[in-house]
């Protein structure tokens, strides 16, 4: 058991995150989004029950380091249609962006836009999440460490 890790990120998503270097994109992706299409290796599909989209990112965030060198570390799907705006996964996501990220770019990716780079992120983690939208990438960024390496 380890201290100050949330509950809800289980030991294979833990070591993907460990495994992930600076650049490196994650993305969590509701139920509706093609995730074992996207992912380039099965072992890079991560999948979770029983928690928002919302939720799962909060958590993420208290570990993830995100980068400083893009303009936009986040990213969220953009509705597709016109009548998607408001939807309300992409409210609570950035309300939830807000308070874990205050300051952090976050970025509207189209759908097919956001599909290319889900197939080129390090690992998706799947969630059980059905409402549309609940999509976002994390890109990692560094951890700052001492002159002296420690």
């Amino acid at each position: 058991m380890l201290k100050s890790i949330p509950g809800v990120v289980h030991p294979q998503l833990l070591f993907a995150l460990a495994s992930m270097g600076h650049g490196d994109d994650l993305v969590i992706a509701d139920a509706n989004f093609p995730a074992a299409t996207a992912t380039r290796d099965s072992r890079r599909l991560i999948r979770t029950s029983g928690i928002s989209a919302t939720d799962l990112g909060a958590a993420i965030l208290k570990l993830f380091p995100l980068d400083a060198y893009v303009e936009a570390p986040l990213g969220l799907m953009a509705p597709a249609r016109p009548e998607d705006e408001g939807a309300p996964a992409l409210e609570d996501l950035t309300a939830m962006l807000k308070r874990e990220a205050p300051g952090i770019t976050v970025a509207s990716i189209d759908r097919f836009e956001f599909y290319e780079r889900a197939r080129k992120a390090f690992a998706v983690v799947a969630t059980s999440d059905a409402r549309p939208y609940a999509n976002i990438i994390m890109t990692m960024g560094v951890i700052p460490g001492s002159a002296d390496g420690r």
